[in-house]
């Protein structure tokens, strides 16, 4: 199965790594943690720190004028997030807040910048993570915008069958699109089907 299919987005490979760099005591890499339901950043800000996630799920969404969520994508283990605004030097795109208790390694710009420059392998991990993002999200969208709720929903709870324990309906709703009501709506009707 292609890994876009994926929901919840893992990077084993650039974890282990950091942890190793972490071990070493190089580039100022420091470890924090959050709560469930902390937002981290908001959209339209700026920090100055970049995350990789070690323990936990986290959503990276944007809101609409009127608050509405378009979630792009939910990050597991080893997804990194604020390194955009390393390179753009321009506020948030995304707004990213932990669904679960989440243990993050965290850098200063300045420190994830001097990686890049001296450490060609990790250099090499975040294209690849880059590209892997930008790789993900059109056939994800595509799929979503070409398939009705229910196809939708058997596609998510077979990728991840846990679904609606781990992530609120709300979250599952603004992913695919749709509103909870209609959400909802498909479940009962999935399960009738189903005679569950």
């Amino acid at each position: 199965m292609s890994h876009w299919l994926k929901m919840i987005r893992t990077n084993p490979e650039l974890v282990a790594y950091t942890e190793k760099l972490f071990q070493q005591g190089s580039h100022n890499i420091h470890e924090e943690a959050f709560g469930a339901k902390h937002k981290i950043m908001e959209q339209d800000h700026r920090y100055r720190k970049v995350y990789l996630i070690r323990e936990g799920i986290a959503k990276c969404y944007i809101s609409d004028e009127n608050g509405k969520e378009f979630i792009q994508e939910f990050l597991g283990e080893g997804m990194e997030f604020g390194e955009l605004e390393v390179f753009s030097n321009k506020l948030t795109i995304c707004s990213v807040e932990s669904i679960t208790p989440l243990k993050v390694f965290s850098v200063s710009h300045d420190g994830f910048h001097q990686l890049l420059k001296t450490d060609p392998h990790f250099n090499m991990l975040i294209l690849k993570a880059l590209a892997d993002k930008i790789r993900y999200k059109a056939p994800r969208h595509s799929y979503q915008h070409a398939y009705p709720i229910e196809d939708n929903i058997l596609r998510l709870k077979k990728l991840f069958p846990e679904l609606t324990e781990v992530i609120p309906k709300k979250d599952i709703a603004n992913y695919i699109g749709v509103t909870t009501r209609s959400l909802n709506r498909a479940l009962k009707e999935l399960k009738e089907k189903s005679g569950a």
